[in-house]
């Protein structure tokens, strides 16, 4: 083992798209890379961001105010703000037969479904309040996080949002007041995000290449340990043990920016380097180990027979492990999107354990044990695959993976 697990200390700071704490953690990987004599450059790719300029909130009839905090990305209202009947929408049925048009709709959810939002870029109401938390937590628990519109949203409609808790939206409701003014002025601009790469080389069939990928950012208010600062910390493991024993393979590392925001790392990365796809066999991405209380599982997108051979490996290794084939929202998705076989090692909590997206994923819920476990079960994994005299793995996606593709990236709809 090669301690990657002070890995996760040194990144256990908040590490958001595009900012300079993010660029911050990318030298920090960068750095490790070095101290295995192994080169790692930074690849620099375009993410969106915004600066709030000005933003208020006031309910009317009864006059009501509840903190709040404005949507990114989301456009902007005239310099004097909308004035609007406010709407509680409970559904995109509720949305598709309600008059929408210039009100100020109430959506009991943070991030609007593609299907919600589609209906109301045709209804055009005039803002949108979003909600974050639950009913249970107090004020002190929810964080008003000051995230983005993704791109299907900004590609159907900008519509000016706020977010509230959810406690608060739940006050709103039962009073019910008839009126709501929204004024929202912000900026909307490109920076940068970083991938970081590295490459060994094989030492034999070196124009066959396994691509490892791990994001190393975090959302706002998260520090980020288990989501997924473990994630990084693995693949700089297999670094280390890879650059001590020369892989037949080559070995490619990224580490993946902005993924927090719609993959956008492994987007960029797959995009950049689309022309070299046809030498990448397998990606292996991670994405959240060594939580105390939890289960390991991997999802395979590829052939059936990587499932198999993953549930026979797990029980001849006696690691314990739920396999199963299709789509994982995490880095492999853009790689299996373009063809290449790929899968997702995670170690997921148990109901009721570590969660993550909050200042709650801390350090305190990991095992350094259960960490290095998942990192061994890699490895071995990884040795099979890369020592392999032919590539086990056919490069095809089944066409069942391929529907589950189509409905993640939102180029069909499930009925």
């Amino acid at each position: 083992m090669y301690n990657s697990f002070d890995l996760i200390e040194k990144l256990y700071f908040v590490r958001t798209s595009g900012s300079k704490e993010e660029l911050k953690a990318a030298k920090i990987i960068q750095k490790e890379c070095a101290k295995f004599n192994v080169k790692a450059k930074l690849e620099s790719f375009p993410v969106d961001a915004f600066e709030v300029e000005k933003y208020q909130l006031h309910f009317m009839e009864p006059d009501m105010d509840v903190p709040f905090v404005a949507v990114g990305m989301s456009g902007s209202t005239p310099d004097k703000g909308v004035e609007g009947e406010l709407v509680y929408v409970t559904s995109p049925e509720d949305a598709m037969i309600s008059d929408l048009k210039d009100k100020i709709c109430l959506i009991a959810n943070k991030m609007v479904d593609n299907k919600t939002y589609k209906i109301l870029a045709q209804k055009k109401p005039a803002a949108l309040i979003l909600c974050t938390g639950d009913v249970y937590l107090d004020e002190k628990d929810v964080d008003l996080d000051p995230y983005k519109y993704r791109k299907r949203h900004q590609d159907l409609a900008y519509i000016p949002a706020v977010c509230i808790r959810m406690k608060d939206a739940e006050k709103l409701v039962e009073h019910l007041p008839k009126k709501a003014h929204v004024t929202l002025k912000q900026k909307q601009f490109k920076t940068d995000s970083h991938n970081v790469v590295a490459e060994i080389k094989g030492t034999d069939k070196a124009d066959e290449i396994i691509v490892y990928t791990a994001h190393y950012d975090s959302v706002s208010y998260s520090k980020g340990a288990y989501d997924n600062a473990t994630g990084s910390a693995c693949i700089l493991e297999m670094l280390g043990y890879y650059s001590e024993h020369k892989p037949k393979r080559t070995v490619r590392f990224v580490w993946c920016g902005s993924e927090e925001e719609g993959l956008l790392g492994s987007r960029a990365y797959v995009e950049k380097h689309k022309k070299q796809l046809d030498k990448i066999v397998l990606n292996i991405n991670v994405d959240m180990l060594g939580v105390t209380l939890g289960k390991d599982i991997a999802c395979v997108s590829a052939n059936e027979d990587l499932v198999h051979y993953l549930q026979y490996l797990s029980k001849m290794e006696g690691f314990p492990m739920e396999v199963r084939q299709g789509v994982y929202s995490s880095d492999s998705t853009p790689f299996a999107d373009a063809g290449v076989p790929a899968l997702s090692f995670a170690r997921l909590p148990a109901k009721g354990g570590a969660v993550i997206h909050s200042r709650k994923d801390v350090m305190d819920h990991l095992s350094a044990d259960n960490y290095y476990k998942s990192c061994g079960f890699i490895e071995t994994f990884s040795d099979h695959m890369i020592g392999s005299v032919c590539f086990p793995v056919p490069r095809e996606i089944p066409d069942k993976v391929k529907e589950d593709l189509d409905y993640y990236n939102l180029r069909k709809e499930r009925k």
